[in-house]
């Protein structure tokens, strides 16, 4: 670890324990996604979308991997804007820290809204209005309020949420896996289009997105070098094996999964009862309110890592005497993500999430390019087979999804890229945490 990042300020006694980290990941992944990912990739995949999860999930391991060994090189805070700043100097570190930093406050604003669209199954009302105001605020406020009163208290309800998002899962795939009709489920004679198979690529990425954030708050982790590796492989074998089994009891209980408004929903009502059903409607609304707790937990992270390095007011950096958080930043982030999502102005925010995301990614694989020869020697680092060639394939790939993307999403990320070059300009040179 590099001097300047040993002497950032970390934010609290290193309280979050390896396990904790695990629940952490998995809730950051494992979101509002699973549960309408399998109607999603059946339309464009049929039966050959069970096939199509794996290989996502074996595709994200490339980029997964790449985070894991960067994070066994440091223990400060910032994530992938750390990894892109010591690697290729403040500018385009700045660059990956800020679309890290919209693409939390996009993520934060979305899910907050969407959480009380996800509730209007039972309460109609929460879609407008009053209610709807009250949900949005009020889950945001609770989660703002956890964050700040300490990152153990956000470790805790994130592993909470991790497991109350995973049981119905579990419960679906335990009890649907004796109702499965083989000849719906099986892939072997499902065709394939290039176009579907580029458009089912970007979305089940995406599915499998979130994983970038565990580094951010590395800095309050007993041992981020070993542990965060760790949480991001049991991550990605966990999260792979779920999607699997979730698409495949999908396909075989439910014949119209590719039409279906809420799959889980519906076919564990048709295997289990409305009961199930109900505890699954559930679950999507647990599932929601867990990511959106990391992403409050992680996006101010990134804003201290910045304020820290010089880029905005000195207290957004500042760490509360007795909470040991972040706080000042916590309410920041809470505040404009709230302020997205009430006025809907997030939603163009969100479709630029889709770029930023890989933007960082390609940031990171090669950043490991670089560290490697710098830190790979060091004790503890993660050796990754094969030398460079896994970065190199995740930079192939982040590349390939790139070019898929719209030209809207294209044209939102480099408008961002270009105001963050102007905040880039503002930049404090003459603070203590200023790497100048």
């Amino acid at each position: 670890m590099d001097q300047q990042a040993a002497a950032r300020p970390t934010t609290t006694l290193r309280a979050v324990s390896r396990w904790q980290i695990v629940g952490l990941s998995i809730n950051d992944v494992i979101g509002s996604g699973i549960y309408l990912l399998p109607a999603a990739a059946a339309a464009l995949l049929g039966p050959a979308s069970l096939w199509a999860v794996l290989l996502a999930g074996f595709a994200v391991s490339l980029l997964v991997l790449c985070y894991a060994q960067a994070a066994s090189y440091f223990d400060g805070p910032g994530g992938g804007y750390l990894y892109a700043r010591e690697a290729f100097g403040p500018f385009i570190g700045f660059e990956v820290g800020w679309m890290l930093l919209l693409t939390r406050l996009a993520t934060a604003a979305a899910l907050s809204n969407g959480l009380a669209a996800a509730v209007t199954h039972y309460w109609p009302a929460a879609a407008t209005g009053l209610p709807r105001i009250a949900i949005v605020t009020g889950s945001l406020g609770l989660l703002v309020m956890i964050n700040v009163i300490g990152v153990r208290a956000a470790a805790r309800t994130g592993v909470v949420l991790a497991i109350g998002k995973l049981l119905p899962l579990l419960l679906f795939v335990a009890i649907g896996a004796f109702h499965v009709d083989a000849a719906l489920a099986s892939p072997a004679n499902a065709p394939i289009s290039t176009k579907t198979l580029a458009e089912a690529a970007l979305l089940l990425l995406f599915a499998y997105a979130g994983f970038e954030n565990l580094p951010a708050a590395a800095g309050e982790y007993r041992n981020p070098r070993r542990d965060v590796p760790f949480a991001l492989l049991t991550m990605i074998a966990t999260v792979t094996l779920v999607y699997a089994s979730v698409q495949w009891v999908a396909l075989g209980t439910l014949p119209g999964l590719a039409s279906s408004s809420t799959p889980l929903a519906q076919a564990a009502a048709g295997f289990s009862g409305e009961t199930l059903a109900l505890l699954m409607t559930v679950g999507a609304s647990i599932s929601i309110l867990g990511t959106t707790s990391n992403t409050v937990m992680m996006a101010p992270r990134y804003l201290l890592a910045l304020a820290s390095d010089g880029y905005g007011p000195r207290s957004l950096a500042a760490i509360h005497p007795r909470l040991h958080t972040p706080a000042v930043a916590v309410v920041v982030i809470g505040v404009i993500s709230l302020a997205l999502a009430l006025s809907g102005s997030f939603v163009q925010l969100a479709l630029l999430s889709v770029v930023s995301r890989l933007c960082t990614y390609i940031g990171t694989a090669c950043s490991v390019l670089v560290l490697r020869k710098r830190h790979g020697h060091h004790e503890g680092a993660l050796q990754l087979p094969g030398g460079p060639l896994i970065p190199l394939a995740a930079i192939a790939l982040s590349l390939g999804l790139l070019a898929s993307a719209s030209i809207a999403n294209l044209v939102a990320a480099a408008v961002a890229l270009l105001v963050g070059a102007v905040v880039y300009m503002f930049r404090r040179t003459s603070e203590t945490g200023s790497t100048a």
